[in-house]
């Protein structure tokens, strides 16, 4: 009985102790940051549309806003975020076997990629800078297909991963 009394008296002292080292953010951001500039994105490739930058970065902006507590600002943001799409492709991927040696086969499955190159400033962090990082992710889709067709929800799903990657190497810092 008098054991259990001094076991329960080691948790109760020791508790608040190793409560107060943890620290973890429900909101999935590692900063103590309370504001983020992000800065329009310049659309620098040779075949995405021309609304390419603007959309990339209102996604970017709602995207930070649903996954953080931080608060977009115009200008001053304790973190800053800027860059540019720099890649925008389509290449064929996955050729089909055909049955005659001398003729070209087409490409099953095209693939559109999308990178960007982003800037990252953390004001009160200062070691987690960095410039000119790339971002960038692809999603297939049949060759039957024209990319006119399907192109609004592949820009939307590569977009997705690449805010994903971002937010993990500015705001969760991983």
């Amino acid at each position: 009985m008098k054991s259990n009394r001094i076991i329960a008296l080691v948790v109760l002292i020791t508790l608040p102790l190793i409560q107060g080292c943890i620290s973890y953010s429900f909101t999935g951001t590692s900063t103590a940051a309370k504001s983020i500039q992000v800065e329009d994105f310049f659309n620098n490739t040779d075949l995405g549309p021309a609304n390419l930058g603007q959309t990339f970065t209102n996604r970017l902006k709602e995207y930070v806003q649903q996954n953080s507590s931080l608060r977009v600002v115009k200008e001053n943001g304790e973190l800053q975020i800027e860059g540019t799409l720099t890649q925008y492709a389509v290449t064929p991927v996955a050729p089909v076997a055909g049955g005659a040696n001398n003729r070209i086969d087409p490409a099953s499955l095209t693939r559109l990629t999308i990178a960007v190159k982003v800037n990252y400033v953390d004001t009160l962090v200062p070691k987690n800078n960095f410039k000119d990082k790339t971002f960038s992710f692809y999603q297939d889709f049949p060759s039957t297909q024209d990319l006119n067709s399907v192109q609004e929800n592949l820009e939307r799903k590569i977009f997705d991963q690449i805010y994903i990657d971002i937010f993990n190497a500015t705001l969760a810092n991983w």
